[in-house]
C-alpha cells in the first residue's frame, strides 16, 4: 500500500481548511441572504410611508450595525474566555507559590488601596448624590408658615430698599426711585412721613442706633441726614390676610400682572429739608450706613470709592478706593468699626477701623458676577449675595473660603440676617423669596401667586427683632413693601 508523503498530506489539509472555510462563507452569505430576504419581505408587508429603496437602504445599514455588535459579542466572549483562563492559571500559581512571591504581596497591598480609594469615592459621591434630598426632607419636616400681614402701598416707583428704626416708635422706611422715602406704621400700614429732599432715586434707607435720624444715599450723588419725629396711629385688628405653609416647590403664577396706578397719600406729611447734606462723590451713591455709635456714617457709590464722614461737621475722613467697578452696596458692623463693601469687581472688601491710627483691608473673591450685597451678623460671619446665583457664608478668623455656599436659580439682589434665629432672607430676579439657615440649608420659600406676593423683582429685604405682627420686610419693583409673619419651627433650625 503506498505511503502517502508528508507535503502531499499537509495540501490536502490546507485544501480541505480552505474548502470547508468557502463553505462557511457561503452558508454565513446565504444565511445573511435569507435573512435580508426575510426582512425585506417583513418591510414589504408593513405600511409605511418611506419610498422602498430607502427602507432598502436602511435595512442594509441596520444589517451591517448588527453584522458589527455580532463580532464585538464573539471577541467579547473570546476575552473571557481568555481572562478565566489566565485567573485559572494565576490561582494555580499561588497555590504552588504561596508565600513565596513578595511581588505579589505588594500586588495584593496595592489592589486593596486603590479598593478602599473606590469604596471612599463611592461613599463621597453617594453622600453628595443624596445631601440635596435630605436637605429637602429636612425641609419639610416641619413645615415653616409664612403669613402675610400687611402691604405698605403708596410709592409711585420702584421700591430699592428698606429698614426697620431700631428705637422707638418702631416704623419702616423705604427708599423709592419716585425720588422719595416714607415711613409707614408696620400695624396699620399708613404712611406717617415723606422725605422729599432728595433730586434723584432714593437707594438706601439706614435709622440710627439711637436716634430718630435717617440715612439716604440718592442717585442726586449726596447723601442726607434727616430728622423725623411721628406718631403711631392706633392699630386696627389685623386681618388674617392669608395663612400659608411657605412654598417651597409651587408657584401658582408666573405671569407679569400689570402694575396697578397707586395714588400717594395726602394725608402724609413731608420733609424736604435735609439736617445735614453729604457731598463728595462724583457719581450715584448707592448705599450709606451708620457706623457702630451713630458719629459716622460711610457711602457707596458708582464712583468706585467708598466715603467715611463725620456725622456732626459733614467732614470726609476718609475715601476708601481700589474697588475696579461701581460699587453696590456697603454695611457696617453692629458692635465693632467694620465696613464692607461690594462691588460688580465680583469681589467685596473689609475694611478695619478699629486702630485709630491705621486702617486695613482685605479683598475676598468668592464670587464671578456682581456682588450685589455683603452683611455682617452678629457673630464673626459676613454673608454675601451675587448675581453669579449664589450666596456664600464667611467666618471673619478665617475668610480664605465660605463656611456655606447656597446655589440658587436666580440672581440675589440685597440680603439679610435675622439676629435672633439667624435665618438669611434672599430676595431674588425671579420674585422670589427664600429662606436659608447659617449653614446653607433651606428653610423656606415665601408663597407667592395671584393674590399675594410680589409681581416684580424682589430688591431688598430686612428682618425686625422687635415684638410686632411682623417679623420681615420685602420690598420690589412692583412699587410695594410686604410685611410677613415667619414662624419656623425649632425642629428646622437645629440641623
Amino acid at each position: 500500500m503506498p505511503v502517502e508523503s508528508g507535503s502531499s498530506a499537509a495540501a490536502r489539509q490546507a485544501k480541505q481548511k480552505r474548502k470547508s472555510h468557502s463553505l462557511s462563507i457561503r452558508r454565513t452569505n446565504s444565511t445573511e441572504q435569507e435573512r435580508s430576504g426575510l426582512q425585506r419581505d417583513m418591510l414589504d408587508g408593513q405600511d409605511s410611508k418611506l419610498p422602498l429603496s430607502l427602507r432598502s437602504n436602511l435595512l442594509d445599514l441596520f444589517s451591517q450595525i448588527e453584522r458589527e455588535f455580532e463580532n464585538l459579542y464573539i471577541e467579547n466572549l473570546e476575552l473571557r474566555r481568555e481572562i478565566e483562563t489566565l485567573n485559572d492559571r494565576l490561582a494555580a500559581e499561588g497555590q504552588t507559590f504561596e508565600g513565596a512571591d513578595l511581588a505579589k504581596g505588594a500586588l495584593k497591598t496595592k489592589a486593596s488601596h486603590s479598593t478602599s480609594q473606590l469604596s471612599q469615592k463611592l461613599k463621597t459621591t453617594y453622600k453628595a448624590s443624596t445631601s440635596k434630598i435630605v436637605s429637602s426632607f429636612k425641609a419639610t419636616t416641619s413645615r415653616a408658615v409664612c403669613q402675610l400681614v400687611k402691604e405698605y402701598v403708596g410709592h409711585r416707583d420702584g421700591i430699592w430698599d428698606l429698614s426697620v428704626t431700631r428705637t422707638q416708635p418702631v416704623v419702616l422706611g423705604t427708599a423709592s426711585a419716585d425720588h422719595s422715602a416714607m415711613l409707614w406704621s408696620i400695624e396699620t400700614g399708613k404712611c406717617l412721613l415723606k422725605y422729599m429732599g432728595h433730586q434723584g432715586s432714593v437707594n438706601s434707607i439706614k435709622f440710627h442706633p439711637t436716634e430718630q435720624m435717617a440715612l439716604t444715599a440718592s442717585g442726586d450723588q449726596t447723601a442726607h441726614i434727616w430728622r423725623y419725629m411721628v406718631q403711631l396711629p392706633t392699630p386696627q385688628p389685623v386681618a388674617d390676610i392669608s395663612q400659608t405653609p411657605c412654598e417651597d416647590d409651587v408657584d401658582f403664577s408666573d405671569k407679569d400682572e400689570a402694575d396697578v396706578e397707586v395714588e400717594g397719600p395726602n394725608d402724609c406729611p413731608s420733609v424736604r429739608m435735609a439736617t445735614t447734606t453729604l457731598r463728595s462723590h462724583q457719581g450715584v451713591v448707592i448705599a450709606a450706613d451708620w457706623l457702630v455709635g451713630g458719629k459716622q456714617v460711610v457711602t457707596a457709590s458708582w464712583d468706585r470709592a467708598a466715603n467715611l464722614y463725620e456725622v456732626e461737621t459733614s467732614e470726609l475722613v476718609h475715601s476708601l478706593t481700589g474697588h475696579d467697578q461701581e460699587l453696590t452696596h456697603c454695611c457696617t458692623h453692629p458692635t465693632q468699626r467694620l465696613v464692607v463693601t461690594s462691588s460688580r469687581d465680583t469681589t467685596f472688601r473689609l475694611w478695619d477701623f478699629r486702630d485709630p491710627s491705621i486702617h486695613s483691608v482685605n479683598v475676598f473673591q468668592g464670587h464671578t458676577d456682581t456682588v450685589t450685597s455683603a452683611v455682617f451678623t452678629v457673630g464673626d460671619n459676613v454673608v454675601s449675595g451675587s448675581d453669579d446665583r449664589t450666596v456664600k457664608v464667611w467666618d471673619l478668623k478665617n475668610m480664605r473660603s465660605p463656611i456655606a455656599t447656597i446655589r440658587t436659580d436666580s440672581a440675589v439682589n440685597r440680603i439679610s440676617v435675622s439676629v435672633n434665629q439667624k435665618i438669611i432672607a434672599l430676595p431674588h430676579d425671579n420674585r422670589q423669596v427664600r429662606l436659608f439657615d447659617m449653614s446653607g440649608v433651606r428653610l423656606a420659600r415665601l408663597p407667592r401667586s395671584n393674590r399675594q406676593g410680589h409681581r416684580r423683582m424682589v430688591c431688598c429685604s430686612a428682618w425686625c427683632e422687635d415684638n410686632t405682627s411682623c417679623n420681615l420686610f420685602t420690598c420690589g419693583f412692583d412699587r410695594q413693601a410686604i410685611g410677613w409673619n415667619i414662624n419656623i419651627p425649632a425642629l428646622l433650625q437645629e440641623k
